[in-house]
């Protein structure tokens, strides 16, 4: 029953696109999700469009980095069935519903991609590594697009 995924993800990238241009037309008035005791801090810079960032650093929790290692692992049999092309599509809805669950920090994610990158490898180094295989990348940075 390939279908009924297809249709998820399909909404998936749709719901995707709409945060994205409501993030771009509003900005990101969410605050920062909150960190536990033991967490991965990115760091914030400029945007392409000359805002800037909130400056304080973005703390994810454990839990948090955890949920984007398990939404990752179950898409790298797809992206690598599907092409790097379609995978980066993939990549960049997952990145995008993973940040609305943990605080709209998409924006924070705009500001600093890198992060996931950072967030991967502490948590999960081999689905990193596989996804970055799969989409042939040289990091999951340089396939985030939004």
């Amino acid at each position: 029953m390939p279908q009924p995924r297809w249709i998820s993800r399909c909404t998936l990238l749709v719901a995707g696109a709409f945060a994205a241009a409501a993030l771009t037309a509003c900005g990101n008035s969410s605050p920062a999700p909150t960190a536990s005791s033991s967490s991965t801090t990115g760091s914030a810079t400029a945007t392409s469009a000359g805002k800037s960032a909130p400056t304080t650093p973005l703390e994810i929790s454990d839990a948090s980095a955890t949920q984007l290692c398990d939404m990752i692992r179950p898409e790298l049999s797809n992206w690598r069935v599907q092409g790097p092309t379609l995978g980066r599509i993939g990549l960049n809805a997952l990145v995008h519903e993973w940040a609305l669950r943990n605080g709209g920090i998409n924006g924070h994610v705009l500001a600093d991609k890198a992060m996931i990158d950072r967030i991967t490898t502490k948590s999960c180094a081999d689905v990193h590594q596989q996804a970055i295989e799969a989409l042939e990348l040289p990091d999951l940075a340089s396939g985030l697009a939004f």
